[in-house]
């Protein structure tokens, strides 16, 4: 019981922090299982299925790391720019044993993004699909590459094997200290572009281990499936490295679709399975649920987005087993708390749990004071799991976590007097659809250059299956074209992903505003809400 929102992160269990890195968890696994089966590539047909055990993995994790070393330096920095293959994995799993810092970036990224990305990161390589989903990777590349001064090399991932094979056995790998970057990964904010936050080895290996291998009692041998984008921390730090952790199997589809998630489920006995909750509302619309063989399963998790407690029960119900929910930021490597099991209904439907082990959290008011139990502020978390800052840019990192080393999260929570936590909304302007991180400002300032807009807000509106849509309120330059949804959001689209493009258009004859002349967003989106503007 506390007595305010206050948890220690010292809770009497026996659980310490390792001094661990990627690679050192890859080498006792391998030692301690060599001949599990690791890493399953999750395609539609079975047959076609490639599979690595973990000697087989180890095996081509340390020759693709020394053919990193042939082309790169330790300490640089190489970009993976592709969905989610069992390739992506290994490279993750090569640059940490050649103490490369891996730069992951979302395969639907655009030019203007991706420029933004692997120049602020100055990315010395990047590995990438020649296309994906229509998105001509390899093009959109060379048409930036004179842009990017660091970038030297570029690596086809249709040339693995190539590239593999300049991987000589006589070439050493390095030592890597566990405060050693291990991934950058650019994350929304609300003001300025995406940020790059920097992920050290010893906070992502035991984040994993604590967050998803303790709290879930994971098995050696257990299949557990990933339907998370890689570039994301659930995919590649918790799904991905608490797999090995556990001595598990990995169980890696290659995009997202219900139907294939049920079909893996049974055909490869996986035990765990989760997804951000418009992943969970498909598979449970799906009409193949009813005749899958969910037997395998002990768990499923979400997290990513807000999860409602309906939710929560109706995937308890389809799926036979309890539901947990994480909260994580990618700032915190990433999991800071999560319901277990065996807590009750209630809280599995209605908290998002206690702390993690070892993970101190408080909740403060706008002076930094901390709260009475059951009272609404700021949620901050300490330990081992915060990133080490934002790439070059100090007072981001400075304004994020202060001198005292808390992580202020800008979300809005409570905590109860036995520490479970309520996450009341956020004091970012950051929308989160379908878990993605949306960053509005990145919006507007597409949309303000089109000629025919004179002012553009855009916010996050409700939506029962994304968790929260774009919505773009615009006013009309009166003396300009006259334009509509559809024209803008081609416009929109050009420049950016589909899932940053605006789904819902509001136009408007003018903006609530501030005293100071800002446009009051909250009140757009109430307004909205309540029906007072165009639905």
């Amino acid at each position: 019981m506390v007595a305010t929102s206050y948890w220690p992160g010292k809770s009497g269990e026996q659980v310490e922090v390792l001094d661990e890195t990627v690679g050192s968890l890859l080498r006792r696994a391998a030692g301690q299982a060599p001949d599990t089966v690791a890493l399953v590539e999750g395609v539609p047909e079975p047959a076609e299925r490639r599979t690595w055990t973990y000697a087989e993995l180890l095996d081509e994790s340390e020759r693709a790391a020394r053919a990193l070393l042939g082309r790169f330096s330790p300490g640089e920095r190489v970009a993976v720019w592709a969905n989610n293959i069992p390739e992506w994995v290994i490279l993750e799993l090569a640059a940490a044993l050649a103490d490369i810092t891996l730069v992951t970036v979302n395969p639907a990224l655009r030019e203007t993004e991706l420029r933004h990305v692997l120049g602020h990161s100055r990315a010395a390589g990047v590995f990438l699909r020649h296309e994906y989903r229509g998105n001509p990777m390899a093009r959109t590349l060379a048409g930036i590459r004179d842009d990017l001064p660091d970038l030297h090399t570029s690596v086809l991932f249709e040339d693995w094997a190539e590239f593999c094979a300049e991987g000589s056995a006589g070439r050493e790998l390095p030592e890597v200290a566990p405060s050693s970057p291990a991934q950058i990964q650019y994350t929304s904010g609300t003001t300025g572009l995406p940020k790059g936050v920097v992920l050290h080895h010893r906070g992502i290996t035991n984040n994993a281990r604590i967050a998803y291998v303790r709290t879930f009692a994971l098995q050696p041998g257990e299949a557990q499936l990933n339907p998370m984008p890689l570039f994301h921390t659930a995919g590649c730090v918790l799904a991905t490295l608490a797999s090995i952790g556990s001595l598990g199997t990995h169980v890696l589809p290659p995009y997202f679709d219900p139907g294939l998630m049920l079909e893996l489920t049974e055909s490869e006995r996986c035990a765990a399975m989760g997804g951000v909750p418009t992943m969970l509302i498909a598979m449970l619309e799906h009409p193949a649920l009813p005749r899958t063989d969910l037997s395998s399963l002990r768990y499923m998790l979400s997290g990513g987005a807000s999860v409602p407690p309906e939710l929560v029960r109706r995937v308890e119900e389809a799926f036979g087993v309890p539901m947990s929910i994480i909260y994580a930021q990618t700032e915190a490597s990433p999991g800071i708390t999560i319901t277990r099991p065996d807590d009750t209904p209630d809280d599995r439907a209605h908290t998002v749990g206690r702390p993690l082990p070892l993970a101190e959290v408080k909740i403060v008011d706008a002076a930094g004071a901390v709260v009475p139990t059951g009272v609404t502020g700021e949620l901050c978390t300490r330990g081992y799991h915060v990133m080490t800052g934002y790439l070059d840019a100090p007072e981001a990192t400075a304004a994020a976590i202060d001198a005292d080393g808390w992580l202020h999260t800008g979300d809005l929570a409570s905590m109860d007097d036995r520490g479970y936590c309520r996450i009341d909304g956020r004091l970012k302007d950051m929308i989160i659809r379908g878990g993605e991180n949306i960053y509005p400002r990145e919006i507007e300032q597409v949309l303000a250059e089109h000629p025919a807009v004179a002012e553009v807000a855009v916010v996050g509106v409700p939506d029962p299956v994304w968790g929260e849509r774009v919505a773009a309120f615009i006013r009309l330059n009166p003396e300009g074209e006259t334009v509509g949804e559809k024209e803008l959001f081609d416009h929109v689209r050009a420049h950016l992903a589909p899932h940053k493009t605006p789904r819902t258009w509001v136009f408007v004859d003018g903006f609530p505003l501030t005293g100071s002349g800002k446009i009051r967003k909250n009140a757009l989106r109430e307004d909205y809400v309540a029906g007072r503007l165009p639905m």
